[in-house]
């Protein structure tokens, strides 16, 4: 179970640039998703 959720994650550099918090901050979608994760008391807003 566990070797199949390591192959099938995105390498570190693509899910950075993609799900990462200045990728968020870049559009005005992605600043709506930090938004609603910040209104939610989310521990992590984006990918780090």
């Amino acid at each position: 179970m566990a070797s199949e959720v390591i192959k099938n994650r995105l390498s570190n550099k693509k899910r950075k640039r993609t799900s990462g918090f200045l990728a968020r901050k870049r559009t005005k979608a992605g600043r709506r998703i930090l938004a609603r994760r910040r209104r939610k008391g989310r521990k992590r807003l984006a990918v780090t």
